[in-house]
């Protein structure tokens, strides 16, 4: 969803008299609003229009992207595999609860979650560490060394880190491994399918 996501950000700058790059809104994605919108806005602006114009873009891509997000091949079989080992799953987003609900059943995860949180879980989204805590608080008594994160964008490894979790890396969400890297992700894959196929030897097969 991220391309469609960047999308909407362009147009919806685009409409409010901002002519903002779709590179440069893409790169901002895995960011939440209150975090995006700052780099394009002046303290001014986000005070006249800043909130009707994040407004404006989450009814846009409620309507005209997110039919179009699929999901990526064999994430229920990677979330079954986890679970097989024992293991919970937690889905720390900064979505919408309704956005959640339907990503959620476009990768037909909903059985197979144990916690999760949305935007309204946390006062600040990613790269703050908020939406992890609130997942974490969510899951109950776990110490933070037996949590790994999954991400696929350098703000997820840098909340992840403030939150004191370690992060492995996906380059399905466009970024490079080493931009991934540079973040703190321990490990890098390239999309789901291809950490189910090299589970056995993942930071998750390994953790207790």
């Amino acid at each position: 969803s991220v391309d469609l996501h960047a999308e909407a950000w362009r147009i919806a700058f685009q409409k409010f008299g901002k002519n903002v790059e779709y590179d440069a809104v893409r790169s901002q994605i895995g960011k939440g609003a209150d975090q995006l919108l700052p780099v394009f806005l002046s303290p001014a602006e986000l005070a006249q229009f800043g909130k009707a114009l994040d407004e404006y873009r989450r009814n846009l891509y409620k309507k005209d992207f997110l039919p179009k997000v699929k999901p990526f091949p064999k994430v229920r079989e990677l979330f079954r595999r986890i679970l097989q080992d024992g293991k919970r799953i937690a889905l720390a987003s900064s979505a919408k609860v309704d956005e959640l609900k339907t990503y959620k059943e476009i990768a037909q995860i909903e059985d197979l979650i144990h916690a999760e949180t949305s935007s309204d879980s946390a006062e600040k989204s990613k790269p703050h560490p908020d939406i992890f805590d609130a997942a974490i608080e969510e899951l109950g008594d776990v110490p933070r060394s037996h949590l790994i994160v999954v991400g696929d964008t350098p703000y997820d490894a840098q909340a992840a880190c403030k939150a004191q979790l370690q992060t492995i890396g996906m380059l399905s969400g466009g970024w490079s491994e080493k931009d991934l890297r540079e973040a703190g992700c321990i490990a890098i894959y390239r999309d789901p399918a291809d950490l189910l196929a090299n589970y056995e030897n993942s930071p998750i097969a390994r953790s207790e």
